[in-house]
């Protein structure tokens, strides 16, 4: 039986969706890649069992191309989310390039909608903000494929409050994507407030807390060498053990209810509001089932709660400046 629907602002999806961020091998560890038929199986799993929304974004490696081939002849039976404004993301000390200009939007629905082999993407994602052009300017071009048909709703990702606001003013955002689990909760403050403000549907990413809420990450060691997260400040030696303890308690609720750590943290999140749905990421359709499977896992009251009060050593990112987080513009001149 398919999963509960909810609503983003006023798009239906699946109240799971599928991340694609994994095709992208996004902390260097893995030596797997994803082929068009991991792209299939997957989005032929999340068919099935409701998960609708598929999200993906032009810095992901190949997977709008694959995700492109993987839902030919059933575009009607899902909902594509894709992204742009990242041209590099954070490279060591080195810092990102984000382009938000008018012209760059233009080009990159035409590559994403040429990729996807679609004539229309339904949800259209501002990646990360450019610190040099007005969000008005480029939530401006951005309704211009809403009206060409080429888009049929707006987000931002990784947003601040303000921008927000102002990007609304121009053109109704239905979703706002930013990282959002047990593992980080700064959002909490004022995102989420606002987003309930003005109806605006929030969509989680790393709802898994970069995979240490799945309880699989036991200790520091078990990331392999190569590996992003080491250089993180909530993997570093010294917050691993304390963030290891909030893990625990996940992991014994997670028992009583014969279900996985995974399950818990994102029926956690589903608890929130109705307008939440997150998008755990994986290569590997077990996992799939498996984070698709929390939408049917109910907390009560005390386990809330007793999850609400967790602990959590360390920011959630290695830089926290850059404009990658809470991004804001220049005013409109």
């Amino acid at each position: 039986m398919p999963i509960p629907q909810r609503t983003l602002g006023d798009l239906t999806v699946g109240a799971i969706g599928y991340g694609a961020m994994s095709f992208a091998r996004p902390y260097g560890q893995g030596q797997e890649h994803a082929t068009d038929d991991t792209a299939g199986a997957l989005i032929d799993r999340a068919i099935e069992l409701g998960a609708t929304m598929i999200d993906t974004a032009d810095i992901y490696g190949d997977s709008e191309e694959r995700i492109g081939k993987a839902i030919a002849g059933r575009r009607d039976q899902v909902v594509v989310a894709t992204k742009f404004g990242i041209v590099r993301p954070i490279v060591g000390d080195e810092a990102p390039v984000m382009n938000g200009r008018p012209e760059y939007v233009r080009e990159r629905i035409e590559r994403s909608l040429t990729l996807l082999g679609t004539d229309h993407v339904d949800l259209y994602y501002y990646h990360r903000i450019d610190p040099d052009v007005p969000i008005e300017e480029t939530v401006g071009a951005m309704s211009e494929l809403v009206t060409e048909g080429k888009a049929r709703h707006l987000g931002l990702s990784e947003a601040a409050p303000e921008t927000i606001r102002r990007a609304h003013a121009v053109h109704p955002i239905t979703a706002i994507q930013t990282e959002w689990s047990l593992w980080s909760r700064d959002i909490e403050r004022e995102v989420v407030p606002l987003a309930r403000e003005l109806g605006i549907g929030v969509v989680p990413y790393s709802p898994l807390g970069r995979g240490m809420l799945t309880g699989t990450i036991t200790s520091f060691d078990d990331l392999p060498e190569n590996d992003y997260r080491r250089g993180m400040p909530r993997f570093a030696r010294e917050a691993f053990e304390a963030n290891l303890a909030a893990v625990e308690v996940v992991r014994k609720i997670a028992t009583a209810h014969d279900a996985t750590p995974g399950q818990v943290a994102l029926a956690w999140l589903l608890a929130q509001a109705p307008g939440i749905v997150p998008i755990p990421g994986t290569l590997h359709v077990s996992r799939l089932e498996e984070n698709i499977g929390a939408a049917r896992l109910t907390l009560d009251g005390a386990e809330l709660a007793r999850l609400d009060s967790l602990q959590v050593v360390g920011e959630r990112e290695t830089r926290m400046d850059y404009n990658w987080s809470y991004g804001v513009t220049p005013p409109l001149s």
